[in-house]
């Protein structure tokens, strides 16, 4: 959303003792535009996807690889908590304090209330880095896939990997 928010994940990845390269860019909202700045960066590129269930009362965080193509109703299935929904804009400022095209785990800094369940796609595990927006559409971030197990353990949501 602004150079402020990006600040705060760099500052909490620096706390954390966790490496990671950047990379300045043009706002990017989707993969299809971002895929040029991503061409020489040695990572497994993540997209996002930020969903509530159907009483609006669970929010889920479903990260897998940005060539990946998943069906809501196969989505359902695999993560069995019933019927999905993306989130909408105010949900996504609320729980993450960040908007769609930006939305990434380094949003989960702002979930204070740990509220957010992470869903991640095993075969992220078989990475050796992976890169997401810092809560801003206007960076990209590196981090080894050790490191990002260990902000993600910091950070104190629930989370799984499973195979998506």
């Amino acid at each position: 959303m602004n150079n402020n928010d990006r600040q705060i994940v760099l500052e909490t990845l620096n706390k954390l003792g966790i490496n990671y390269s950047s990379i300045e860019h043009p706002p990017i909202p989707t993969i299809e535009d971002a895929l040029v700045y991503w061409k020489d960066l040695d990572a497994v590129h993540c997209k996002n996807l930020f969903f509530r269930n159907h009483k609006g009362n669970k929010h889920y965080m479903v990260v897998f690889e940005h060539s990946k193509k998943l069906a809501i109703k196969d989505l359902e299935q695999k993560l069995k908590q019933g019927k999905l929904s993306f989130a909408s804009e105010k949900r996504m400022i609320k729980y993450l304090k960040t908007i769609g095209g930006s939305i990434s785990p380094f949003g989960l800094i702002n979930d204070t209330e740990n509220h957010t369940f992470l869903f991640l796609d095993k075969n992220l595990l078989e990475a050796e880095n992976i890169s997401f927006h810092p809560n801003d559409n206007t960076m990209t971030i590196v981090v080894s896939i050790s490191d990002f197990k260990k902000y993600i353990d910091w950070v104190g949501n629930e989370y799984e990997f499973l195979e998506l």
